[in-house]
């Protein structure tokens, strides 16, 4: 690999002549902030590209950086954008965008970590890798070992800050009974605590249930639309399971009940509070006390 030649010359190439090899899919929201910024402010940043010259068919140039401002650009009817022009190679392209993802605060987090595993694919080292992210060894390590094994619903809880890498690796080689142990193992070491631990117990349920890859929808895919017949049912189904859980309350009500009272009458018997008082039980706690006192004036 040659290091890149980068310059801060600005041209103007049109945007017909831009090939995005690697293109991302992004939010439809995001996108129409960035173009709204650029109709309003103009392009604060020039595109990154490198040039292409493998066919007289094929684009003369190759996106590095900048996919958002390049169709933001075609979107406004603009035929050329700044750019900046670079000679690297592919490899070298490829990192390039790799950093430039690592420096965007809303990127999509799965996007981010293939690539760390396409530079793995590609011949380099997790070594290597890290030198030229910038980031840990032991990070890339755990990465590539969770995309080799498809675990896509932890890669994403790990990149958005949701359960560390170390509580995925061992969530992911451990079978069902050692899934709970590594959560108290995390637990108990102060690594899941509180909201985190809800967190990451709901997405070992999903993992379970639904396989440890994230389905989601195409671009233009639309919503199904449910039917009368499955409203119905639907409803039907919550209103059994809202029936049965006052059912429970109320048995749990009438068993509580039952309990205050046999408590009151063995209270009010002299000789079981001297059996109590002899060994040293006469005391209860307080909400106790409370309640059997309040029954007991009715």
């Amino acid at each position: 690999m040659t290091d890149a030649q980068e310059t801060t010359t600005v041209k103007m190439i049109p945007v017909d002549q831009i090939a995005v090899i690697n293109p991302r899919i992004r939010s439809r929201k995001i996108f129409r902030q960035i173009v709204d910024s650029i109709s309003k402010v103009g392009l604060k940043k020039p595109i990154t590209v490198s040039r292409h010259d493998n066919g007289d068919d094929e684009a003369p140039y190759q996106l590095v950086c900048g996919q958002g401002r390049l169709e933001a650009f075609i979107s406004l009817g603009e035929r050329e954008i700044p750019t900046i022009v670079v000679d690297v190679t592919e490899e070298d392209s490829l990192i390039m965008s790799l950093v430039e993802n690592l420096a965007r605060r809303q990127h999509r987090p799965l996007e981010l970590l293939n690539d760390i595993g396409e530079l793995g694919k590609r011949g380099y080292s997790d070594k290597e890798i890290a030198a030229k992210t910038g980031l840990s060894y032991e990070y890339v390590h755990s990465i590539r070992h969770l995309l080799e094994e498809g675990e896509e619903r932890l890669l994403t809880a790990v990149e958005t800050g949701q359960i560390p890498v170390s509580v995925a690796i061992d969530i992911a080689e451990a079978d069902e009974d050692g899934v709970q142990e590594a959560l108290a193992h995390a637990y108990q070491n102060g690594l899941l605590r509180g909201k985190k631990l809800l967190i990451a117990k709901r997405l070992v349920e999903r993992r379970q249930k639904a396989g440890k890859t994230v389905h989601r929808r195409g671009p233009g895919a639309t919503r199904q639309r449910i039917s009368s017949e499955a409203l119905v049912h639907a409803y039907e189904k919550e209103a059994d399971r809202q029936r049965l859980m006052i059912r429970k309350a109320e048995i749990a009500q009438n068993r509580l009940l039952f309990v205050v009272e046999a408590m009151r009458r063995l209270l009010a018997d002299e000789n079981f509070m001297t059996l109590l008082r002899a060994e040293g039980l006469a005391t209860m706690p307080r909400p106790l006390a409370d309640l059997v006192a309040v029954r007991g004036a009715h």
